[in-house]
């Protein structure tokens, strides 16, 4: 009876451990099954559903569902997040205050320019994926395909250009520039990225020649300034000179309209004589005396008559009276 009882034991033991491994055996791969048939998307990101390798869809943020078992694969692509690539420096830390790698990139800074001078110009580009099946599957390194694409434009760029050019007025112009050739190439590509700015972060001589181009900038900022002064004290001369001008043209003209009034009256006070003469001579004659007589001798001191029968001097009339002296 002993041995019996120890035989049914071990048979239900065995039973027991094969309901566990049939249990584990259906639990594992339905574990499997609810892992791999669902799937979330962030809210900055997009779904794109391959089948056997093949696209089939994409997916907005949220949660989904696909078919298991590595039929079908998902890959998350950040189409709403901006990103950046930076070349001639690294940012370890960005905030209030960046952190920057001590590391050098002069194989990425150090370009030659137009006038044959070096430059070394720091520049960073933000962009974002604008088509991810593009972004996923038509070129295989996009990353690095954009990194040599931003590096070839901007060096054909500055090539373009003088030193002086690049370090002073042309940076914005360049970085424009920069923007248009690099969407250009991604487009012929079909790379899937949309570029937002390209931004020159410093741009500066190599440090042997700093001192010397320290030195022509100052000398260019001292002819602007020089230049400056000039232009307002010419536009604080010439106006000046300019209205005086203008016055003394007006008042020659005014003095001129008023001589030939002036000069005018005069004839119509002729003509106007000439016709009362012509009417009564002697009459005429003798009032046209006596009125110059009544204006010509009050300028004149005292008057005195001289007669060739008298043997003195004698005073005949004061006209001083009520006249000039």
């Amino acid at each position: 009876m002993g041995v019996q009882n120890l035989e049914i034991n071990d048979i239900e033991r065995y039973r027991l451990k094969a309901k566990r491994f049939v249990f584990l055996l259906w639990f594992v791969p339905l574990i499997i099954l609810l892992v791999t048939s669902y799937y979330t998307v962030a809210p900055d990101e997009v779904g794109v559903i391959t089948r056997f390798g093949r696209f089939v869809r994409t997916e907005q943020p949220g949660l989904h569902f696909k078919i298991p078992f590595g039929v079908e694969k998902v890959y998350k692509v950040p189409v709403r997040k901006q990103l950046k690539e930076e070349f001639g420096f690294r940012t370890i830390r960005a905030g209030v205050r960046s952190m920057y790698s001590d590391e050098s990139f002069l194989h990425e800074s150090l370009m030659l320019t137009g006038d044959l001078n070096i430059g070394e110009i720091e520049w960073s580009v933000q962009y974002k994926i604008k088509d991810p099946v593009k972004f996923l599957f038509k070129v295989r390194d996009v990353r690095g395909t954009f990194r040599n694409i931003c590096e070839a434009v901007m060096r054909e760029v500055i090539g373009d250009r003088s030193i002086n050019e690049i370090l002073t007025t042309g940076r914005e112009e360049i970085a424009q520039e920069c923007k248009t050739k690099i969407q250009k190439l991604c487009d012929e590509y079909e790379t899937g990225l949309d570029v937002k700015i390209v931004v020159l972060q410093d741009v500066n001589p190599p440090d042997p020649v700093k001192p010397s181009f320290n030195e022509v900038n100052q000398a260019l900022q001292e002819k602007e300034n020089m230049i400056n002064q000039a232009w307002a004290q010419y536009n604080k001369v010439i106006p000046r000179a300019k209205g005086k001008a203008l016055q003394i043209i007006q008042e020659a003209e005014g003095y001129a309209l008023k001589r030939v009034n002036e000069a005018k009256g005069d004839v119509a006070m002729f003509s106007e004589v000439l016709k009362e003469y012509r009417k009564a001579p002697k009459i005429t004659r003798e009032r046209l005396y006596l009125e110059t007589m009544q204006d010509l001798l009050p300028g004149y001191g005292k008057i005195i008559v001289i007669d060739s029968k008298q043997k003195n001097l004698l005073p005949l009339l004061d006209l001083m009276k009520g006249g000039k002296k």
